[in-house]
């Protein structure tokens, strides 16, 4: 029962990561774009997408909580049963955490990124003066 747990939470995860990052697929395409000028944009792109599934699945399959389930805490207590109610608490646990874990990225992601705008903007602005 366990096993299936995991696999369970960990199939999961994954599908809350891959939509979530197809939803943001294309906002940080297009941030990137405009931060980025070069063809390297896209590389970053990828890496963002990758670690947007990285978090996800890592934050959403929380292992040491599910360990619970296989080890008892004291020598006196049994592990604890996998009841209906406890699946359906691992299964809210993990949307919750993968999507609090992605949110907790893309934010870092877009606070670097308008620090970066902000810049990249100033640089123009000072550019057109200058030629002006």
């Amino acid at each position: 029962m366990f096993f299936t747990l995991l696999l369970a939470t960990l199939g999961i995860a994954i599908v809350v990561s891959m939509v979530v990052v197809l939803l943001f697929n294309k906002p940080v395409g297009k941030i990137l774009s405009r931060i980025v000028k070069d063809e390297i944009s896209g590389a970053w792109h990828r890496y963002i997408t990758f670690a947007g599934f990285v978090v996800g699945v890592s934050g959403g399959v929380r292992i040491y909580d599910l360990e619970r389930y296989i080890n008892a805490r004291d020598q006196n207590v049994d592990a604890l049963a996998l009841t209906a109610e406890r699946w359906t608490l691992e299964v809210y646990r993990t949307i919750i955490e993968t999507l609090q874990s992605i949110a907790w990225m893309y934010l870092l992601v877009f606070i670097v990124a308008l620090i970066a705008y902000v810049i990249v903007r100033g640089l123009e602005l000072r550019r057109g003066r200058d030629d002006a």
